[in-house]
């Protein structure tokens, strides 16, 4: 296990594969990990999500990854969520009652707003509202795939790296140093999503 790896936490949940091959694509060797001290050593970390926010936190703490997760977050290491991986990520969600999440951006996650069809699938633009390396040679208004019933609101909109109209504008993407989250999925967005994933490792490589 090289300085450089890209770990990718396994907590249970499916649809790791995904993600693994938009990496190989890349030409980078991510290693899918459920074992906190790796996830500590690693140079990038990847937390992908499908599923409840509120079974995640959960399955993460059973395994000794929440803390970890915090901890990377804290140092300003570079980490990247997605999706479920994203919401959780906050103060809690209201999916199936209310849950705490993880608190390391504060904010909520909530129900899209009746009268929109749900889940919100399929693909739609990301306005760009801060400019950040992730970003890098994609283009303003870029198409993201999105499957999501709730949405994220940060309490501290300078977070919003990115915002998507769907009823209402939700926040689709945060970006705090080395941190960011996505609520759409880029290992299922094509080229640009490829393009976010390698913009996120060259800006880990970088860091370390």
């Amino acid at each position: 296990m090289g300085k450089n790896m890209i770990a990718i936490i396994d907590y249970g949940a499916g649809n790791l594969r995904s993600v693994v091959n938009a990496l190989t694509r890349l030409g980078y060797q991510p290693k899918i990990t459920s074992n906190p001290r790796e996830v500590l050593k690693a140079q990038a970390v990847i937390l992908p999500g499908v599923g409840a926010a509120g079974d995640t936190v959960e399955n993460l703490k059973a395994r000794g990854l929440a803390e970890p997760i915090c901890e990377l977050i804290a140092d300003n290491r570079p980490f990247l969520g997605i999706c479920i991986g994203f919401q959780i990520l906050f103060s809690g969600t209201e999916e199936g009652g209310w849950h705490e999440c993880l608190n390391v951006v504060p904010g909520r996650v909530k129900k899209l707003p009746p009268g929109l069809k749900t889940p919100h699938m399929g693909w739609n633009q990301v306005k760009q509202k801060l400019s950040h390396p992730v970003f890098d040679g994609i283009p303003d208004e870029a198409n993201f795939y999105f499957v999501h019933s709730y949405y994220a609101e940060p309490d501290d909109k300078s977070l919003v790296a990115g915002e998507t109209e769907y009823g209402i504008p939700i926040c689709s993407i945060i970006a705090r140093g080395n941190l960011v989250a996505t609520q759409f999925h880029p290992e299922k967005s094509g080229e640009f999503g490829l393009k976010m994933y390698d913009n996120f490792i060259k800006l880990a490589l970088a860091t370390g």
